[in-house]
């Protein structure tokens, strides 16, 4: 099973950009549908991003879009988030996920993925 390491969260004034990255063991990262989940305190847990083992798909939460981009080097065993024009509303602790089994429409459908990492904080100042 692959084991998830995020990096790259931190503090930033809002309108501001940062990169997470999320480095996965293991041989098979190209197997793996990965996503992005994130979990501000006193919320729900939001489905943030997800990018098909081939890149040839993408998902993003409403209020995310055209603002973060996800991307993966399956070369590297990474998946990143690049944030963008970052708000207050987007401070959370960011997790990184990975799903071997389920299909893209599954992942969808539940907004879920099997593997996780430890969480990264972001938070974003007015």
């Amino acid at each position: 099973q692959v084991q998830l390491v995020e990096s790259g969260g931190g503090l930033v004034q809002a309108g501001g950009s940062l990169r997470l990255s999320c480095a996965a063991s293991g041989r098979t990262f190209s197997s793996y549908t990965m996503g992005w989940f994130r979990q501000a305190p006193g919320k729900e847990r939001e489905f943030v991003s997800a990018i098909s083992k081939s890149a040839s798909s993408t998902y993003y939460l409403d209020s995310v879009k055209g603002r973060f981009t996800i991307s993966r080097d399956n070369a590297k065993n990474t998946v990143y988030l690049q944030m963008n024009s970052l708000k207050p509303e987007d401070t959370a602790v960011y997790y990184c996920a990975a799903d071997q089994s389920r299909t893209w429409s599954q992942i969808l459908a539940t907004g879920n993925l099997r593997v996780w990492g430890q969480g990264t904080q972001v938070t974003v100042s007015s």
